[in-house]
């Protein structure tokens, strides 16, 4: 598992594999890249809105799963969550030994790899699990019985996070789940790094990146920010923040589903229930 957009020549597993062999890690190597920094977006959020479930959490055990070639946006994670929770523990996974071995010099108090897949060989029950770029690269079928596989060991309050983003994390998009079932999908954009809003569709998370077709709610969604953004060319005048806010405003006017307000909005953000989006079969 690794940090890459776009699918690569290796298979992602089947339904009928997810299970996996005995005392083998469940998912498939796969080749791909990584960059520092590129999941501050979503680092942003889970050390944002999300904290309250690190700092009330009994323990607080947190998972980055499939971090990559190099281990830097677990070195990140851990270091921008430790900041939230000082004794947290982050446990970056990788399918591939050889990533892991390259990894454990960086290891320190709080800060620990090992290789293992989607069953999440650590002790305890993690409360954040973080898989980027990673599903990506395997088929959509597969999709919900590994979320299943994921939510079965989440700790009370516990959150998974399946996202997917652009190289250098100027587009991103992530699904949030907790143990019984997804609650959200985020879109966070940088500004300038988009014509219009629908230009996200491209970072999906792979159960939805197939559903961008009309009538899909997904869809419907994407067309919706765009018309809104279009709507709101007026405040371009004082930048796109404040267009991109203006253009949240409409969307909760007209009855979408927004999770945020203007805190998130401002940085380029826009979180709405699940069920908004979720794909009809």
């Amino acid at each position: 598992m690794v940090q890459k957009a776009e699918r690569v020549g290796s298979p992602g597993i089947s339904g009928r594999r997810l299970p996996g062999r005995q005392g083998r890690p469940v998912g498939n190597v796969t080749r791909g890249t990584t960059n520092p920094n590129r999941m501050r977006r979503v680092d942003r959020w889970l050390a944002g809105p999300q904290a309250w479930r690190l700092r009330r959490a009994e323990d607080p055990l947190v998972v980055d799963l499939g971090y990559g070639a190099t281990p830097a946006t677990a070195v990140e994670l851990f270091e921008r969550l430790a900041a939230v929770r000082p004794d947290v523990r982050v446990c970056g996974i990788e399918i591939e030994p050889e990533r892991v071995r390259a990894a454990q010099p960086l290891e320190r108090p709080g800060l620990s790899f090992q290789v293992g897949g989607f069953e999440l060989p650590v002790a305890g029950r993690p409360v954040l699990v973080r898989a980027f770029n990673v599903l990506r690269q395997y088929e959509e079928a597969d999709v919900a019985g590994i979320w299943r596989l994921v939510q079965g060991r989440l700790a009370p309050d516990g959150l998974f996070i399946d996202g997917t983003c652009d190289e250098i994390g100027r587009r991103v998009t992530w699904v949030a789940l907790d143990a019984e079932r997804p609650l959200s999908l985020s879109i966070s954009v940088r500004f300038g790094g988009f014509t219009m809003p629908s230009d996200v569709a491209e970072r999906l998370p792979k159960a939805l990146i197939h559903r961008n077709v009309p009538g899909e709610p997904v869809h419907a969604l994407l067309q919706a920010m765009d018309k809104a953004w279009l709507e709101c060319a007026p405040l371009a005048s004082f930048g796109n923040r404040q267009r991109w806010q203006g253009m949240c405003r409409v969307l909760r006017a007209a009855g979408w589903p927004v999770q945020d307000g203007p805190a998130r909005w401002r940085l380029g953000e826009l979180t709405v229930a699940w069920e908004a989006v979720a794909p009809r079969s």
